[in-house]
């Protein structure tokens, strides 16, 4: 049973932001392999890249098939399928990284309503901000997002929720091997929605035209973004309440803006750094206000003694 009120130790702050910088950065390695293989094919052959050879090398956990099956079908059906769709031309790669952190508040609701975790007053202080942040820049939306993109990626996040969900009904797992084992049900609807939408023809072409370039996102999208990503991801979320560990990835679009403007040329306004100023504030309330409140206490009683 997670501890209703665990604080993030230092070491697992640093972890969890070395997740972000890897998924915010992410969305430019995603705009980079779609240049040459269509969304869901590429969304296929990170989850093939993820599963093999790692199938080899690491055992399958001790969960039901179940589980495996249904965090597999929500992340990499779900999730990346949606999102893949929507950044193939519907959306851009900074705009998505914010939307797809809807996820943060559908993850804490359903915490609430399926595990009865209660939401600190700080910790709706810091979202409400962290929000504003996230407000603002869906306020400074040009025509290049349409509101299929922004449905799509929506939609996403619900699933990306679910699947944190299904991880924290089996805690004190190998997360990495769970990774690895719920890669098979990703690929298969994946595949399957390949042929259906985009075609044999189209499937294969991107293959053979794809570049070392492509070739190297792909292998970021299953080792960097999979294999570390989510098996961090999931481990954290095993040993913490959600409402600590959901607000972290709100510095994916911190991230996902600046890598799009470093690597993709995509203007950095003013408006853009003041977002992610409300981003990191609100999550440094969420992350040191109960050390904070506990060094008040101590110091009060100090006084008082």
């Amino acid at each position: 049973m997670v501890p209703p009120t665990a604080s993030l130790k230092l070491r697992h702050i640093l972890l969890a932001v070395a997740v972000m910088a890897v998924w915010g950065s992410n969305f430019v390695v995603i705009h980079v392999g779609l240049e040459k293989i269509p969304p869901l094919t590429f969304a296929a052959l990170r989850f093939i890249a993820a599963f093999f050879p790692a199938m080899l090398l690491i055992k399958r956990p001790s969960v039901p098939w179940r589980n495996l099956a249904a965090y597999g079908l929500l992340i990499g059906g779900g999730q990346f399928g949606l999102l893949f769709i929507a950044m193939n031309g519907s959306i851009t790669p900074a705009l998505a990284s914010l939307v797809v952190q809807m996820q943060v508040f559908f993850t804490i609701g359903l915490a609430s309503v399926l595990s009865g975790e209660r939401v600190q007053p700080f910790q709706w202080l810091a979202l409400a901000i962290a929000v504003a942040g996230l407000a603002l820049v869906i306020f400074h939306t040009d025509m290049t997002t349409t509101p299929l993109g922004l449905g799509l990626v929506l939609a996403a996040a619900l699933c990306w929720a679910g699947g944190n969900m299904v991880i924290r009904a089996t805690p004190n797992v190998d997360m990495l091997g769970y990774v690895v084992w719920a890669s098979p049900f990703s690929i298969a609807p994946l595949v399957l929605a390949a042929l259906m939408f985009e075609g044999a023809p189209a499937m294969v072409a991107g293959v053979m035209h794809a570049d070392a370039v492509t070739w190297a996102a792909v292998v970021w999208q299953a080792v960097g973004n999979t294999l570390f990503g989510y098996a961090v991801w999931g481990w954290l979320l095993g040993r913490y309440p959600v409402a600590s560990i959901a607000p972290m990835s709100l510095l994916v679009p911190v991230f996902g803006i600046a890598a799009s403007a470093l690597m993709l040329g995509e203007p950095l306004h003013a408006w853009k750094i003041e977002a992610m100023a409300l981003v990191m504030l609100g999550l440094v309330i969420n992350v040191m206000w109960p050390r904070i409140r506990t060094v008040i206490k101590m110091r009060a009683a100090q006084k008082s003694a």
